[in-house]
């Protein structure tokens, strides 16, 4: 593994919003690819930086990203619904603050700007969705356990990544028709894609706090250790193919 260095990055989002990245890169002379981390609903928190440090230990410049703005993070669904329906409320928030994320990490200095990547967790993996579905320049983007409703459907020619969705069988959040309307706008836009479904994983399969917050909030969530192992290596292996 590579030895790292990790800083924060605060930039700001079109609505004024004060963001704070978490930036993880391995120690290189040259620019090396880079991938932005969207979190899942509770915000900036411990777990998606755990991810940004992963991917820079594999050779990748990772940005975890902040969409509340402050780096807010909590442990408690009811505040993660509030701030999350925050961003729903003007449509183009969620792209608009992703796409400043995105820019920010190309413009780092470690970072080789032709060879960008997404990945996201539940929430995150909506956010980072509608960043490919808005043409960014992403070349490859991974979800785990993710929204898949689209704040529009993907255009035909407007999607410049190959899409990897890992989803789990078990998920009562995200029904398995809702995977299958997922696979029929890929098709329909003709946009590289594959669906994983890890079986009998629950939402938040790749979370080892899940069971805790599931516990603590009443939602039904579950870690699964072969979902999230299958899962990384599906997405390192889909990065490497497209970053390489």
């Amino acid at each position: 593994m590579a030895a790292i260095k990790t800083r924060e990055i605060q930039y700001t989002a079109p609505d004024g919003s004060q963001l704070i990245g978490y930036f993880a890169a391995p120690e290189s002379d040259q620019p090396v690819p880079g991938v932005i981390v969207a979190p899942e609903w509770w915000g900036r928190n411990d777990y998606t930086e755990q991810r940004a440090r992963e991917l820079a230990e594999h050779g990748y410049a990772a940005l975890a990203i902040d969409m509340y703005g402050d780096k807010k993070v909590t442990t408690v669904s009811s505040q993660a619904y509030e701030w999350m329906m925050q961003t729903f409320q003007d449509p183009d928030t969620i792209v608009n603050r992703a796409t400043a994320a995105l820019n920010t990490l190309a413009a780092q200095e470690e970072v080789d700007d032709s060879k960008l990547a997404a990945i996201g967790f539940c929430y995150g993996g909506k956010v980072v969705l509608d960043l490919a579905r808005s043409n960014a320049p992403v070349k490859a983007v991974v979800t785990f356990h993710a929204n898949l409703s689209p704040k529009a459907p993907a255009q035909e020619g407007q999607v410049q990544a190959e899409i990897l969705v890992l989803h789990g069988e078990k998920d009562s959040m995200v029904s398995l028709e809702d995977v299958e309307n997922f696979r029929k706008e890929m098709q329909a836009a003709h946009v590289p894609h594959d669906v994983i479904i890890f079986k009998d994983a629950k939402h938040g399969f790749s979370n080892p706090l899940a069971d805790e917050r599931a516990k603590a909030n009443g939602v039904d969530l579950g870690y699964n250790a072969e979902a999230e192992k299958q899962g990384l290596e599906a997405m390192y292996a889909l990065l490497a193919r497209h970053l390489a």
